[in-house]
């Protein structure tokens, strides 16, 4: 028997302007249906704990916002097959299987306001079954049949785990520059976005500069969604980001903000940064105390309007496409990105 996962339960109130994806979620409802259908099938497995453990992540509130982007891009572009519903599934299995994978890495508790499934059944289990979806997600993109599509999620695969290994390198490091922050950010969160956006357009056959535009496209939205991510965790209250606020911060991740007020601060200033980031001590008030600095320095302020520079190079992508509802929904997918930070 498979375990049964509600898919179309209301998302989480946890984000105010979420409104702002209805145009694109109400324009591929019945694609998404047929994503979730997929999902659901490729989820099962005789060994019970795997769709107990997949389904826990996966039905978990989250937005399905990189399959939107492959099923609504395919749509503008005119395609009306059935391709892009699996290879959306291909996306979302990739992008869960990290979503396990980087909470054992982060030894995380929340995401989305609910338990991680390291915290419920343990890192062994939430690893292996990452390493399922993963195989999962190669499983499907065999049946589309284009070596050219297969080429893309392996390059994709592969650079999604470069990105972590090299987050890693500068975890606790506070001389990372902001150079290898982007670079980082670009492999493990942007790279599946322009992935996504990128097989849209391959399904409907569109011209080389078109498909170009679309892979920057997603690649610059990856880029601010993130930037507004980082930004989140020390400006955000717990509710709206879904996990325990100051986590990037007690894990010693050095994200944009932090980068800014290190390089913007005095000797002090950076030997506090120092012992709590590089050197793991950290006491109760020390939280506060990097929410202060990063005020002082316009830290958040400028990680945002970075965010809003890679949000419009990533509308100006979308500029050669004609304009359409799924054309706009896209760009307010852009203005969602931005806007959860405020």
């Amino acid at each position: 028997m498979g375990e049964i996962i509600q898919f179309d339960k209301e998302a989480p109130a946890a984000l105010a302007d979420d409104a702002t994806l209805d145009r694109l979620q109400a324009l591929v409802a019945e694609d998404l249906r047929e994503v979730n259908r997929v999902i659901l099938d490729y989820m099962q497995s005789d060994v019970a704990l795997i769709p107990k453990l997949a389904g826990h992540i996966i039905a978990s509130g989250g937005k399905r916002l990189r399959p939107i982007l492959t099923l609504a891009v395919a749509r503008m572009c005119g395609y009306s097959g059935a391709r892009h519903v699996s290879l959306a599934a291909c996306i979302e299995f990739i992008h869960t299987a990290t979503l396990l994978h980087d909470d054992v890495i982060d030894e995380s508790d929340l995401r989305r306001g609910k338990a991680t499934a390291n915290a419920v059944w343990g890192n062994k289990p939430s690893v292996l079954v990452g390493d399922f979806l993963f195989s999962r997600a190669f499983q499907l993109s065999v049946t589309d049949g284009s070596l050219k599509v297969l080429g893309i999620l392996a390059n994709t695969s592969a650079v999604l785990a470069e990105g972590e290994v090299m987050q890693l390198l500068t975890s606790n490091d506070t001389d990372t520059s902001e150079a290898a922050y982007l670079e980082v950010i670009t492999a493990k969160t942007a790279t599946l976005f322009a992935a996504a956006c990128q097989l849209g357009g391959i399904v409907a056959e569109r011209p080389a500069n078109e498909e170009e535009g679309l892979k920057n496209y997603g690649l610059n939205l990856g880029i601010a969604y993130q930037l507004v991510d980082d930004a989140l965790d020390y400006s955000a209250r717990e509710a709206e980001l879904g996990k325990s606020i100051g986590d990037d911060f007690r894990e010693g991740k050095i994200t944009l903000p932090v980068v800014l007020s290190f390089r913007r601060g005095g000797e002090e200033e950076r030997e506090f940064w120092r012992r709590t980031m590089e050197e793991g001590e950290q006491t109760e008030d020390d939280f506060e105390r990097a929410v202060v600095l990063l005020e002082r320095h316009g830290a958040i302020r400028d990680s945002l309007e970075r965010a809003r520079h890679y949000g419009d190079v990533a509308r100006d992508s979308l500029a050669i496409f004609p304009d359409c509802a799924e054309k706009q929904g896209l760009l307010e997918v852009i203005d969602f990105c931005i806007r959860r930070a405020h």
